[in-house]
């Protein structure tokens, strides 16, 4: 079964939050002093989850990504993720993660049925970091990689938010990591979820990104999978690895988006930046799956054909990225 809106993008993409909560506070993501904590029972419950993990592949979703907050802080998620696994029909679930976590965990989210990891990695300058996470170790996020490589897990993908007068220095250094290591460094241009001021100081478009790798090293071109994200694929010529750029403000790929999206608090949205959303808890009661499912798909109906969000203006409600499930 396909699911296609009403722009004939098809939507086979879930990004599924099961918290609010981090460990960390990335300055892009949320307040200093972070998110006003939501009381237990605002956050759906695993079941909750779980029925609309299954829902969504029922008409027609095939990669699910978990996200948070920080999703692995969350007490039982590797038991619910082994149940995402055995969805009939998922092809892929991969999770998202700041990497802190992974020495303990990566062992455990491997043997439940998580196929890949995307891990967050803004800086490999342990200053650096600590100024744009506001309190993490680099050291540990470095060592979680090494976890995962050693639980099994493929080559991970690096989220690298590129900021301008704060880590853009090291742009080449990530693209350097990929090399002799198979990693897939992303570089993300800076979104202005919270809408500090000034934020468009901070935004370094992806071709800028690109001409500084390209000022080093010849890149060429790679393709992508069908259910790959948005990213602009290449590889330093003979690299192990590949990079990607994801232009979300210089350049739309809105004409390509696959995805809808779910908050921890059961919110259903079909663009990262609208301000609009659907309330999926009254159709989580009952046995009948056939609501949620007809939820969904009104869901992706209305799909906008583009977000309101360029270089040098942002039209969406500032919100912290850490309670949507960035």
């Amino acid at each position: 079964m396909k699911l296609v809106d009403s722009f004939g993008r098809r939507i086979n993409y879930l990004r599924l939050s099961v918290t609010d909560r981090c460990n960390l506070r990335c300055r892009y993501c949320m307040p200093a002093g972070g998110v006003e904590k939501l009381g237990h029972g605002d956050i759906l419950s695993y079941e909750e989850l779980f029925r609309i993990a299954r829902a969504a592949v029922t008409i027609g979703v095939e990669k699910i990504r978990i996200t948070g907050g920080e999703p692995l802080v969350r007490k039982g998620i590797v038991a619910f993720l082994e149940r995402v696994a055995a969805i009939p029909g998922l092809r892929q679930l991969v999770l998202t993660t700041n990497g802190l976590l992974l020495p303990e965990m990566a062992a455990d989210l491997r043997a439940a049925g998580v196929q890949r990891l995307n891990i967050s990695l803004d800086s490999l300058k342990a200053e650096t970091f600590r100024a744009i996470t506001r309190t993490g170790d680099v050291q540990r996020v470095l060592a979680g990689i090494d976890a995962a490589r050693a639980a099994g897990f493929p080559p991970p993908k690096i989220n690298m938010v590129v900021m301008r007068g704060v880590n853009d220095d090291e742009v080449v250094e990530f693209a350097r990591l990929t090399i002799d290591r198979p990693y897939t460094v992303r570089y993300i241009e800076y979104m202005p979820a919270t809408r500090e001021e000034n934020w468009q100081q901070l935004c370094i478009p992806a071709h800028e990104i690109l001409g500084r790798i390209t000022a080093v090293y010849e890149l060429e071109p790679v393709e992508k999978g069908a259910m790959a994200g948005p990213s602009r694929d290449f590889r330093i010529r003979g690299a192990a690895g590949t990079i990607g750029v994801i232009s979300a403000v210089s350049g739309h790929f809105c004409n390509e988006c696959n995805r809808i999206r779910v908050t921890s608090t059961g919110t259903a949205k079909s663009c990262l930046f609208s301000d609009e959303g659907l309330d999926l808890k009254p159709f989580l009661g009952g046995d009948d799956p056939a609501p949620l499912e007809d939820a969904l798909r009104r869901l992706v109906e209305c799909k906008p054909a583009r977000h309101g969000m360029d270089a040098e203006k942002a039209e969406h409600t500032a919100f912290s990225m850490a309670k949507i499930g960035g």
